[in-house]
């Protein structure tokens, strides 16, 4: 993609916004930023405010220009596809990719792209970790927060390992992974995909321009997956919980076993692996998978996978005092996942619910609180609707908290010796917080 002295739109001031542009200024691009967000406020930010003065344009607030004047348009994940500014670039006939599009124009190294609703960023870190330590030099970026562009064209190692969302791969056309990695399905994003067919097709951009030369890690206990998967050409290897594949790894009893061609390959026992419940048992079940299909011995990926202490603000644990133990779990932003972080333990669990519903349905989680949940304390913008639901449900050990530091200030003064103390809020993070890690990291500030 030759970009030099282009003009190009970058759509979102967030952090894929700012590489983006960043690399565009090493092409003497023409550069326009737009932005929602009022110019004044961005250009508080120190980054955005030294592109202005180096001679970027900002396009800020909802001003629409009166003539498309750029040649490509690059959207930042955050960013929906069809607000008007988009629109109008697609058309006046003008390109619109994202940065991952972008990063992957930028390279000829093969890519390894993790996606699916929950276990994204336990998966993508694990196989890093199972590279690393094998001996192979692998890049790991995108969704799990570092983005692509900024480091792609100056890596010179074996494979990048990439966590791909749903945002992020709605606006890719080119892409094509070596091993493409699709963990599972479950409602999440329906306010911006509209419902779940738009949400699957997204993610099945995953596997599109794959051919028989190329890898897809498929999880066989999902319906969606399976259903996504009749149209990839890849070479598929199935990862379950329940079924023996003719090529992949399934659990059996406490062991895992690995299959080729119908033949046992390999086994290694389930109880070593260190990150906790079964959602991690298949996410290091396709980890596996994905390091096996780039030909490194499975007694390594074994040992590597033995070895991998877990993510932060993933089922993380924080302290433990007087007998309370504190898990923060904030990546835990829709019911499906929070349901994974509920099976993990089993010990009484007090449970903090809320923050920005995305167009969940918080009925399904409500009954499994009420079999196995001991009490939940409730904040944020969607405390309403988890309310209705706990309600409905006939749950009623639960407390409304005023705020965030509320909730966690009632879990701590409400556990007693033997409880676990979860974050894993079923919610997104933006209606207090900028990200779910500033979320995370204020629940820990908070406990310690």
């Amino acid at each position: 993609m030759n970009l030099r002295g282009k003009t190009v739109l970058v759509m979102g001031a967030g952090k894929s916004g700012l590489a983006a542009c960043r690399y565009l200024q090493t092409q003497q691009c023409r550069i326009i930023l737009a932005d929602n967000k009022d110019r004044d406020l961005l250009l508080k930010d120190k980054e955005i405010a030294a592109f202005v003065k180096k001679g970027g344009e900002l396009l800020s607030g909802h001003a629409m220009p009166e003539q498309i004047t750029w040649d490509l348009a690059i959207a930042s994940p955050g960013v929906p596809l069809y607000i008007p500014l988009l629109n109008m670039t697609r058309s006046a006939g003008v390109p619109i990719i994202g940065e991952v599009e972008l990063a992957y124009s930028l390279t000829d190294t093969p890519f390894i792209g993790i996606t699916g609703t929950n276990g994204k960023t336990t998966t993508t870190a694990l196989i890093g970790h199972i590279l690393q330590q094998c001996g192979v030099k692998a890049l790991v970026g995108g969704n799990i927060g570092t983005p692509l562009v900024d480091s792609v064209g100056s890596f010179d190692g074996e494979y990048i390992v990439a966590e791909l969302s749903s945002f992020q791969l709605e606006s890719c056309a080119s892409f094509r992974p070596l091993v493409a990695v699709y963990l599972n399905l479950t409602p999440d994003h329906l306010d911006r995909h509209g419902d779940m067919a738009g949400y699957a097709a997204a993610k099945e951009k995953i596997f599109a321009q794959q051919t028989p030369d190329d890898f897809a890690v498929l999880n066989y206990d999902d319906e969606w997956v399976q259903r996504g998967a009749a149209n990839a050409r890849s070479q598929k290897l199935w990862f379950s919980l329940h079924q023996r594949p003719q090529n992949g790894i399934y659990f059996d009893e406490g062991t895992l076993r690995y299959i080729v061609d119908g033949e046992e390959r390999f086994a290694f026992a389930a109880a070593d692996i260190f990150i906790k419940g079964m959602h991690n048992v298949q996410n290091s079940m396709a980890a596996f998978l994905a390091a096996a299909a780039i030909g490194l011995k499975p007694e390594q990926i074994a040992k590597a996978i033995y070895s991998f202490k877990g993510v932060a603000h993933r089922l993380e644990f924080v302290t433990e005092r007087d007998g309370v133990l504190f898990v923060n779990d904030s990546k835990g932003t829709n019911p499906a996942s929070t349901v994974q972080a509920i099976y993990a333990y089993d010990r009484p669990m007090i449970l903090l619910l809320g923050g920005r519903n995305k167009g969940s349905d918080f009925g399904p989680l409500m009954q499994l609180i009420k079999s196995r949940v001991k009490q939940c304390i409730i904040y944020g913008e969607a405390a309403g609707e988890i309310k209705r639901a706990a309600d409905e449900a006939g749950y009623r050990q639960y407390l409304m908290a005023d705020d965030f530091e509320h909730a966690v200030s009632l879990a701590k003064e409400n556990a007693v010796s033997g409880d676990v103390v979860m974050l894993s809020p079923a919610c997104a993070s933006w209606d207090s917080f900028d990200n779910f890690e500033q979320r995370g990291d204020k629940f820990k500030q908070l406990v310690k």
